[in-house]
């Protein structure tokens, strides 16, 4: 089975045939998932590398926060049926604006690492915010020119805040 992933705001190819996993028509691979009973932890071994996972679900089909190795990552898995449907009617819609860097949840501002002016691409770290005691680096979700910065360091910010708009 096919799928695209789209991954901080990247999108990669996977092709799933049983063990087997391809990336972006890459080598084939062994592949491997494992759950650690009683606990939110999945291991997945890729051609031999374990890696420790976690996942929820955020919101919409398909999209998911991950935890892999430590690191957070919007991710959004959809088939190939489910990705043209959505692909076709993103084409309908009309144009769109840069998407806004909003706190994915309640935290605090540790590190900004951009100013209005800045060029950035897509999967750069804008804003690092510390909840539940991790530290999570917020990506831009595409590349752009930043137009404001609302997070200020040290500050408290609640779900949805706007944090940095793009032109």
């Amino acid at each position: 089975m096919k799928y695209f992933v789209d991954i901080d705001g990247a999108r990669v190819e996977v092709e799933l045939d049983g063990e087997t996993v391809r990336v972006n028509g890459g080598p084939a691979q062994r592949a491997h998932l494992a759950d650690v009973p009683g606990t939110p932890v999945h291991l997945v071994a890729i051609d031999g590398v374990m890696h420790r996972v976690t996942a929820r679900r955020d919101g919409a089909r398909g999209r998911y926060v991950l935890h892999i190795d430590g690191r957070r990552h919007a991710v959004e898995a959809l088939d190939e049926r489910a990705r043209a449907i959505r692909d076709l009617s993103a084409a309908s819609g009309g144009p769109q604006g840069p998407q806004p860097l909003v706190a994915p949840m309640p935290g605090l501002i540790v590190r900004v690492f951009v100013a209005p002016g800045d060029l950035v691409a897509a999967g750069q770290a804008i804003v690092a915010m510390e909840a539940m005691k991790m530290e999570n680096e917020l990506r831009a979700p595409a590349a752009g020119t930043v137009r404001a910065v609302h997070a200020i360091i040290g500050t408290a910010v609640d779900k949805g805040a706007l944090l940095v708009e793009f032109e």
